[in-house]
């Protein structure tokens, strides 16, 4: 008989990773004005290793490109100190090249008078500020090592079940539990998913060249190379090929990898002087067919997974959790049910269409750089050079991928 007292919060978040704390952060930072405060629980299976700011440890091989809007929302929340104090590489240009053809198109900030495009961060670093952030909160409770067994459904709510026999009352509870969610499957929801013939190999190297200020990819017919850049004379590869090649290129000694990527790379990459991490993982796209059920919320890789050519993964996800936290706000300060079905279709009709758009785009620039035939691939380069030349065109996809364009959540518009 399980003699653990019954624990209670009026919204529990399953998945304490980048997406369910910045739901966390938005939620409990948005409450100030109010005497009453939302109890908030995440629901963590294994925290980050710590990163002491001041240090310098190896980079973790899993980077994100933060847009605009998801530094302002981190600013908002109180968690991007957190970032800078640690470490991250600010880009001021980007460079998006047809490998077979001509075309090129070139961005940089100072032309839309900004001052960056965004920043690259390692996923670690990120969920390490913002897990900061809401720490000290009295209204946020996090329980690690916690993992989910399974919940039901009460009359006011929602009883969740730990695998350690704990239990927990809530009147709303948020898969942010990643593409592999618990939350999902037991509320009933469905994903249409798509595997790519197509894996992907990221590297953490050192260059001869100075600290960049730009990302770089180059579509070649067996998928995007890509550079990010790192602090210092460092950088992150993504290589995109067949399973079977990058399989072979993971099981490369570290002179023959160096090798084969200054032979293959493009000259912007520079010398490169050593790896120092690499791994692989496979490429899918997949989308809930809905976002919501009764008492259940999903947010960030739970609710889509993008393919990561245009590293949009995270900021989508954190767009999710600051717009399902606008609007959980919105109804707790007019005294309404916030787990209602009525209120959770806001988020879903806000969320959803935005989404679809994002994964069907993306898709099109991946069936776009297949191999096709000639005339298929003078017509892609073709429309790089027409983006590269037409000033409003341009600016109007500078403007979307620095992620200030749309249907923003409040904190994603300004700093507060």
């Amino acid at each position: 008989m399980n003699t653990t007292p019954e624990l209670e919060f009026d919204l529990v978040i399953v998945g304490g990773g980048m997406v369910g704390s910045m739901l966390c952060a938005a939620v409990a930072n948005g409450l100030s004005k109010h005497a009453e405060l939302m109890s908030v629980c995440i629901l963590e299976d294994r925290l980050p290793k710590p990163f002491t700011p001041g240090t310098d440890p190896p980079y973790d091989l899993r980077v994100s490109a933060l847009s605009i809007a998801s530094e302002r929302m981190l600013q908002n929340v109180g968690a991007w100190d957190g970032i800078v104090n640690r470490r991250c590489c600010q880009y001021k240009k980007l460079s998006v090249w047809d490998g077979e053809m001509a075309g090129r198109t070139d961005f940089d900030a100072s032309s839309v008078n900004a001052d960056h495009l965004g920043h690259i961060v390692e996923n670690r670093v990120l969920q390490l500020a913002l897990q900061e952030s809401i720490t000290e909160l009295p209204n946020v409770t996090v329980l690690s090592p916690a993992r989910l067994s399974r919940y039901r459904l009460t009359q006011a709510g929602v009883q969740i079940i730990l695998e350690d026999g704990r239990q927990i009352k809530s009147r709303l509870i948020v898969g942010a539990d990643g593409a592999n969610s618990l939350v999902r499957p037991q509320a009933g929801i469905d994903v249409d998913k798509k595997i790519y013939p197509q894996h992907a190999l990221v590297a953490t190297i050192s260059t001869a060249l100075p600290q960049q200020d730009i990302t770089w990819q180059r579509f070649v017919p067996t998928g995007p190379e890509a550079f990010l850049p790192l602090c210092g004379q460092r950088g992150s590869i993504v290589w995109y090929h067949s399973e079977d090649e990058i399989a072979r290129l993971a099981a490369l000694d570290d002179i023959e990898f160096v090798e084969l990527l200054q032979s293959t790379f493009p000259a912007e990459l520079g010398e490169v002087e050593s790896v120092q991490a690499r791994g692989s993982f496979p490429i899918s796209k997949a989308h809930a067919k809905k976002y919501i059920a009764q008492r259940v919320a999903l947010v960030g890789d739970a609710a889509h997974t993008v393919h990561p050519l245009a590293g949009q993964g995270v900021n989508i996800g954190l767009l999710d959790a600051a717009a399902l936290a606008q609007i959980l706000l919105e109804a707790y300060g007019k005294g309404r049910d916030f787990g209602d079905e009525a209120v959770l279709r806001k988020y879903q009709r806000w969320r959803y269409g935005e989404n679809q758009l994002m994964l069907s785009a993306l898709d099109s620039i991946y069936e776009a750089f297949k191999p096709r035939p000639a005339f298929v691939r003078r017509a892609r380069s073709a429309s790089l050079n027409m983006v590269d030349r037409i000033g409003p065109v341009k600016q109007m996809v500078m403007r979307h991928a620095m992620g200030v364009s749309g249907d923003l959540p409040t904190i994603a518009k300004s700093i507060e």
